[in-house]
């Protein structure tokens, strides 16, 4: 530790920051613009000015920028010298004579760190009586909004763009006091990350476009900490509500997982909780008319609910205590899985892993400390995007070490850049296609999946001789894996990264002895895993049979009614195959929150809540348990979450009429009492009767202005707020004012610091954890419980076969998530259907680039037009997964060719 002096005043700290953050974990108010945690310091606002002194004796001292100064034992500074305070406001008073006075109508306006910064300086009174400048704006694309006269020059933007997340597309024009932030001409940003311009930039200049579709402003919206619902990698979010609608979705800080950001999908994904196409009353398709009250439901389903003649079918989008629940209905021996037994057993050789203890599966933060990464089979820009952010953060760090040689600290950006050059970590991708990785990768691999894996266990191989290797490689392909495994070898922190995207079995096994062969006494190598949902970890450790099980009995004829838990199956497998399944089933129960064509087959369809009115735990790739709250009680009181009509069904078959039904116990505390895998999913929140001085945490902000104005159109009595018994939040402004545990923090707000940019006041040190450790339990064992044992199912070499392809699905971050589809700019973004071919595939089928070709998979007929990859392998074909259009298929599968006129 070094000791400082501010102002006369000794502070014990840590070496080697800069003294403005180092300022804001002291709790020292000090404004800023350019410098932002995750991107480190370039002092070109000029806006955090300290006074620094050469040592206790010296009363004149020297302004300097505090972002651009390293902390030392023995300094002595001062925040508060007049000098200083007199050019912070003389800075910020520069930066706002162009700045439009628009706040009344601005997105930002409450919101606002250029707000915040401006109160802090005391600058109230503009001077400024000459013309503005102005600029033309420019349309964006459907997530981002662009204002360009509000611009103070911070840089914030393309450093994040261009810098940060490798966009190409953003970039800054011009020179001197006309400098501008845009693209080159009008045209959709490319980034999967865009969306996170609204938060970086600390003025308006780049706004979430989705709110303002319905704006509302940040103090008037009701807020609570969320799980992101698009991806199995569970990043933090907070989601906001007005008007019994979903409004926002922002970044939540957690230092272990996604950190200060969140992609696109993430962000701009959650308009299916406000669509057309919920489910919004119960109906009783046997009865005339089919709405169904909540008696007659229950009359209804107590004439077939029964353990002998009942299973229920589990979903990989659904909470923890959803998918329990229906255990508990049907009975464990009745309880499947709803994902296809290619995905069930991809997912149990994932377990498997994990559960040995003899590899580490890290965090998305713990991913950017990695000096070599190694990913097989996934194109993880569209399959997990934030993992694909860190790949990228990591690549680029690890030139950085030279830097401490020559006494560069870490935050000084600019110097890092510059020394840095192009030089970048190793990294290599193994993928049937390009990938935007690819950039950054030691001559990226266009592989079969099936000689992926080859190539994975050669590598493993050339790491322990005790590994089983292939026969019959090449000698590139041998010396190839030579060069990967010398260096995973030297590195210090290694990574393999792998996943189901290709539901290749074999991908994974190689990426496993890899890892084993990497681990040692003294380390365990870190692995990866990318897999298909929110949740699919938590259904997997269930430990259910899959659908094809399911299907098995149904044809036996022993079953008269499938409960399927948000679960639309036609996604799960091939039409037929369905269609089939449905047909053997007398009574088929849905629980689901939007109509599709599972609910389309429904004799009783029940309407559920989505996760923001509903309270659920899930768990991530890392196997890290996470708890997700309810933001607001919805109008429609059908819109119950799945857990409490599933447990309701249970008391009701146990002789409880509907009128004497109680809200369920503990169900995770139930959960790990049964099934020990589970401990410690139960503890990732305080539960409902947490109190911070006999007082709930509120989930609207002290500010909240609107709730005796919102219905005052129909009644000008306030009608009383709903009561949650279920959590220790609270609908309403009043509660605890202090600062919350962090698994509760439903926003960040401090005074004075009304943005975002207040996370800094929650934070144990600025960049770190959060005060009292980042939310969330990690489930699976960091000390070895199994014998190590590698894996040998190695597969032959792949061979095309004559009028047939393999056929890949190929992940969109736009599209192939089945919820974000239904958000119109997400919708916007995704990609038509089409069949990618190598060019002599193309040349043997005598088509060429956008030629119309059959496509013929299981019992599916398809006519797409035809996009020719070059690096794909012969004898592979790749289409969009589960895009609209596109789904309804069995995988893995092939397919065969032929030149269409359709």
């Amino acid at each position: 530790m070094a000791t400082i002096y501010i102002d006369h005043k000794a502070y014990e700290v840590t070496p080697g920051k800069n003294v403005l953050e180092t300022c804001l974990t002291l709790g020292f108010d000090l404004p800023y613009f350019c410098w932002h945690p995750a991107m480190g310091s370039v002092g070109a606002c000029r806006q955090c000015a300290i006074k620094l002194f050469k040592d206790e004796d010296d009363t004149k001292g020297r302004l300097v920028m505090s972002c651009m100064e390293t902390v030392k034992d023995n300094m002595y500074l001062s925040v508060e010298d007049p000098a200083a305070r007199a050019f912070r406001a003389q800075v910020i008073e520069w930066l706002m004579t162009n700045h439009p006075h628009d706040c009344a109508v601005c997105d930002e306006g409450g919101s606002c760190h250029l707000q915040d910064m401006t109160v802090m300086t005391g600058h109230n009174y503009r001077r400024f009586q000459f013309p503005k400048r102005s600029y033309k704006n420019q349309y964006l694309g459907p997530f981002i909004n662009h204002e360009m006269n509000r611009c103070i020059q911070c840089y914030r933007c393309v450093r994040f763009y261009k810098d940060y997340a490798g966009g190409k597309d953003l970039d800054v024009f011009a020179a001197h006091n006309h400098v501008y932030f845009g693209r080159a001409e009008d045209g959709i940003l490319e980034s999967e990350f865009s969306g996170n311009l609204a938060e970086v930039c600390p003025t308006g200049v780049f706004t979430d476009k989705s709110l303002k579709a319905h704006y509302t402003r940040k103090w008037d919206m009701t807020m609570a900490p969320s799980i992101c619902q698009h991806c199995s990698l569970g990043c933090n979010v907070i989601a906001g509500e007005r008007y019994g609608e979903l409004r926002q979705i922002t970044n939540r800080y957690n230092g272990a997982v996604n950190g200060y950001f969140i992609c696109d999908r993430g962000r701009f994904g959650y308009e299916f909780v406000n669509n057309i196409n919920r489910i919004q009353q119960p109906l009783v398709r046997a009865q005339i008319p089919d709405a169904a009250d909540k008696d007659s439901l229950y009359r209804q389903l107590a004439k077939i609910l029964t353990k002998d003649t009942t299973i229920g079918i589990a979903s990989p989008r659904a909470s923890l205590e959803a998918n329990f629940a229906l255990r508990q209905l049907v009975g464990k021996e009745n309880f499947y899985q709803g994902v296809s037994e290619a995905e069930a057993q991809l997912m149990r050789n994932i377990l498997l892993t994990l559960n040995s203890g003899h590899v580490h599966s890290p965090s998305l933060k713990e991913t950017e400390t990695a000096d070599a990464v190694f990913i097989l089979g996934e194109d993880l820009t569209n399959s997990a995007p934030m993992l694909a952010l860190a790949v990228r953060q990591a690549i680029r760090k690890a030139p950085f070490e030279k830097a401490a040689e020559i006494s560069i600290p870490t935050w000084h950006d600019a110097a890092l850049r510059e020394l840095a050059q192009e030089e970048k970590g190793a990294l290599f991708i193994a993928y049937p296609t390009k990938t935007k990785l690819d950039e950054l990768a030691d001559k990226p691999l266009h592989l079969s999946p099936d000689e992926i894996a080859r190539l994975g266990y050669t590598v493993a191989a050339q790491l322990n001789t005790n590994v089983p290797a292939p026969e019959g490689l090449s000698k590139h392909s041998l010396k190839l894996a030579k060069q990967i495994a010398g260096i995973l070898k030297k590195a210090k922190n290694p990574l393999i990264i792998c996943g189901t995207s290709l539901f290749n079995e074999a991908i994974i096994s190689a990426a496993t002895n890899i890892a084993l062969a990497l681990s040692g006494k003294e380390k365990k190598a870190n692995l990866s895993f990318v897999i298909p949902e929110c949740n699919s970890m938590g259904l997997a450790m269930m430990d259910a049979p899959s659908l094809a099980h399911a299907m098995e009995v149904l044809e036996n004829g022993d079953v008269d009614t499938v409960v399927v838990l948000e679960n639309d199956l036609y996604r799960r497998g091939g039409k037929g195959e369905i269609d089939l399944l449905f047909n053997h089933c007398r009574n088929l129960v849905v629980l689901d929150h939007l109509h599709n064509e599972t609910s389309n087959k429904a004799s009783i369809l029940i309407p559920v809540a989505t996760f923001a009115e509903a309270d659920g735990t899930i768990v991530n790739n890392e196997g890290r348990a996470q708890r997700f709250f309810q933001v607001f009680s919805p109008k429609n009181e059908n819109f119950r979450e799945s857990w409490r009509w599933l447990d309701e069904f249970r008391q009701f078959q146990n002789g409880i009429c509907p009128e004497e039904l109680k809200a369920p116990e503990n169900l995770l505390a139930e959960m790990a009492h049964l099934m020990p895998q589970f401990k410690g999913a139960d503890t990732v929140a305080p539960d409902a009767d947490f109190r911070i001085s006999g007082q709930k945490i509120p989930r609207e902000p002290h500010r909240y202005s609107g709730r005796t104005a919102m219905l005052a159109n129909i009644n000008v009595s306030e009608p009383k707020p709903p009561e949650d018994h279920d959590s220790a939040l609270s609908f309403t402004m009043e509660g605890y004012k202090g600062m919350p545990p962090a698994p509760l923090i439903p926003f960040f707000w401090a005074p004075g610091w009304n943005s975002g940019q207040s996370v800094n006041k929650y934070q144990a040190e600025v960049g770190g954890s959060l005060r009292g450790g980042d939310p969330g339990n990690r489930l699976f064992p960091e000390i070895s419980v199994a014998e190590l044992s590698y894996r040998n199912h190695i597969p032959s070499p792949f061979i095309p076969s004559p009028g047939e392809w393999l056929m890949l699905p190929l992940s969109h971050i736009f599209g192939s998530e089945e919820l974000s589809i239904y958000s119109p700019g997400i919708n916007e973004r995704c990609p038509k259907p089409y069949i990618a071919i190598n060019r002599k595939d193309a040349k043997d089928l005598n088509t060429a680039e956008n030629d119309i070709v059959q496509l013929q998979i299981q019992d599916q007929l398809y006519f797409l037009p035809v996009r020719i990859m070059e690096e794909l392998p012969q004898g592979l074909a790749g289409i969009p997964y589960q895009i609209p259009g596109l789904t309804g298929i069995s995988w893995p599968a092939k397919g065969t060719l032929t030149k269409g006129n359709t």
